[in-house]
């Protein structure tokens, strides 16, 4: 999102010299390409939103030097947007995700699985209860109950069996990530401000995921057709607040020259996850153990809702800027921002419950990184044209799945400001790739969906200085 420059330093309230009211209604377009086993399917989504509202309250002091005035102000931003679709499609010759649910499976006992067991409440739970998998003494009694096969199958350890499945999944999520904040900045001797804010946060975020398997078919036996096919439903809820601070500085050593500091603290986060499942199968009246004693048709069964609390730090940023104006004709203004990403930290206030191996693979996953923002205004009496640009490398140690995660954005707009109002036209493009595992097996052929992924977000800014 495109925030007040005031957002990235505080201190920059300190050069206000009005009160004023601004809003920024915007439609926020999504669109995604993703490409899973050479084939490519479009997604999009629209949202209209208000990501911006300010109120500043400025007040002046009599004098020339020393501290000449500041200004408090109350925004709101709209930090992060959720609102995103993905589609794809493709035939896999080579696994299903009923190999992931028979490996997750592998240890325990089958009562675990159960209605009622430890091991509840999960895909491979649903799994086994709507008979996709089932173990090991099923076909031999003298087998192992805690290793796991199943009726869908390749025949084991025989290469020429080849079983192909189609597979799609739709996903969608919605939501955001907002941010209200106090913050004030002052004015000494217009040569040196100084500012601080606190931000207090929400998050609401919600993702549905379809994933379907269907049109089995084997190469050692092509008339067995058992399923027709299953469907796995996941929903995901995350709701909860935090609160950070920000502190800056700015210095004008000469007229037309800017120099800016600031830092903004991690947000602790006090998070919600809400999860449930479905799954439902299709069977072709299929007499599963071959007596007549179970012949499936439809099969549906679910989880209860899992919820879970926990902590979250996210990373602190420091930010350095630069501006040099030119005369009365506009700026340009870079600055560069580091992101200590592998800072980021959960944890629990739940006796027994720790987080020591996920936060040990941020540390290893993940790395410090340094953002880049360029831009600049051009000024013709009352009207102004504007550009940037913005970088952020790939936070990855290492390439994840050959795709690099480096994000880009550009942005452009238009405004006219006189002394009691002023409104500003822009657009932002948003591009950058991301991978995605439906699921992972003990093979490099676990089955990768990559996503181009574009956001374009059309908004307006009106404003009234008072």
């Amino acid at each position: 999102m495109m925030l007040p420059f005031w957002s990235l330093n505080p201190a920059g309230l300190g050069m206000f010299n009005k009160s004023e009211f601004s809003i920024t209604p915007a439609m926020n377009f999504s669109s995604t390409s993703s490409d899973y086993l050479r084939n490519t399917t479009p997604a999009s989504k629209s949202v209209f939103q208000i990501p911006g509202l300010a109120f500043v309250f400025h007040s002046d002091k009599e004098g020339q030097l020393g501290l000449l005035g500041g200004s408090f102000a109350i925004t709101f931003n709209r930090l992060n947007d959720f609102n995103r679709s993905f589609s794809y499609t493709g035939s896999n010759s080579k696994n299903s995700i009923i190999d992931y649910f028979i490996q997750d499976a592998t240890g325990f006992d089958p009562s675990t699985l159960a209605p009622g067991g430890n091991y509840t409440d999960n895909p491979t739970s649903l799994a086994y209860n709507n008979y996709l998998i089932e173990d090991s003494t099923f076909i031999n009694p003298n087998a192992s109950n805690k290793d796991y096969m199943s009726v869908m199958g390749t025949y084991p350890n025989n290469p020429n069996d080849i079983r192909t499945v189609h597979q799609s999944e739709d996903g969608k999520t919605s939501g955001a990530q907002n941010q209200w904040t106090f913050s004030y900045g002052a004015n000494f001797s217009d040569k040196v401000f100084l500012g601080g804010g606190l931000g207090i946060t929400s998050i609401h975020y919600e993702s549905n995921k379809v994933y379907r398997e269907s049109n089995f078919s084997f190469d050692l036996d092509p008339a067995f057709n058992p399923l027709d096919n299953m469907v796995l439903n996941e929903n995901l809820k995350t709701t909860g607040s935090g609160i950070n601070a920000s502190l800056g500085i700015i210095v004008r050593p000469v007229d037309f020259v800017q120099l800016g500091l600031s830092y903004n603290s991690p947000t602790l986060y006090s998070l919600t996850d809400t999860y449930t499942a479905s799954m439902s199968t299709q069977w072709n009246n299929f007499d599963y153990y071959g007596d007549k004693s179970a012949m499936l048709n439809k099969e549906n069964h679910q989880t209860e809702a899992v919820i879970s609390q926990y902590s979250l730090k996210t990373p602190s940023r420091v930010n350095l800027g630069a501006s040099i104006f030119i005369m009365k004709s506009g700026f340009i203004s870079a600055d560069v921002e580091f992101v200590n990403y592998d800072g980021a930290k959960y944890s629990s206030t739940v006796g027994g419950i720790s987080y020591d191996t996920d936060n040990a693979k941020i540390k290893s996953l993940y790395q410090s990184s340094t953002n880049y923002r360029v831009g600049g205004e051009y000024r013709f009496r009352k009207l102004r044209a504007r550009a940037g640009y913005s970088f952020m490398p790939d936070p990855f140690r290492t390439t994840q799945n050959n795709v690099t995660g480096e994000i880009t954005r550009i942005s452009a707009g238009l405004g006219y400001r006189s002394t009691k109002f002023y409104i500003d036209v822009a657009a932002i493009l948003t591009q950058g790739n991301t991978t995605y595992r439906p699921y992972t097996v003990n093979s490099l052929d676990s089955p990768l969906v990559t996503t181009q992924n574009k956001n374009t977000l059309l908004m307006v800014t009106v404003g009234f200085p008072f």
